[in-house]
């Protein structure tokens, strides 16, 4: 299938962030703390500590995600789309599924990138991350779900 321009916008700004988040740390290492929030509960509240090089991890699993979206993208045969896909809509089926699979990438690559700033801060996350990242993800979601069965 051919790539709509918001799917290459998506892509572009999701490897941007993480591209941003990998200069971030590169620029910052030396100014980060030796000991750096790990885990967060609900509330944003700090509740497990761990060393500066743990920050690492997070920016591979967001790199790790991107990649295996990218790969998943290029499968549309393999989705399942909760939709019968028939040669009249398959078309329209799998663009919106790909639409809704670059947007989720790039709103999931924003969320490690803010937490990998946070806990280079070494600050708590915001009362209001949570319920705004799942509020966009599901958000998200639901959004394309609708237009797909709509589109069947």
């Amino acid at each position: 299938m051919k790539k709509h321009p918001l799917d290459k916008l998506m892509n572009r700004l999701s490897l941007l962030v993480l591209l941003g988040t990998a200069v971030f740390l590169v620029l910052y290492w030396k100014d980060i703390p030796q000991k750096v929030p790990m885990h967060f509960n609900a509330a944003g509240q700090i509740d497990r500590w761990g060393s500066k090089a743990e920050l690492l991890i997070l920016p591979v699993i967001a790199w790790l995600l991107y990649l295996l979206m990218t790969v998943v993208e290029q499968f549309p045969g393999a989705w399942n789309t909760g939709v019968k896909v028939t040669e009249e809509n398959r078309e329209r089926v799998y663009a919106l599924l790909g639409h809704m699979l670059s947007t989720l990438k790039f709103l999931i690559m924003v969320m490690f990138a803010w937490i990998t700033l946070w806990c280079a801060l070494a600050k708590p996350l915001p009362v209001w991350f949570l319920p705004v990242v799942l509020g966009a993800v599901f958000g998200d979601m639901i959004y394309w779900l609708v237009r797909v069965f709509r589109a069947r």
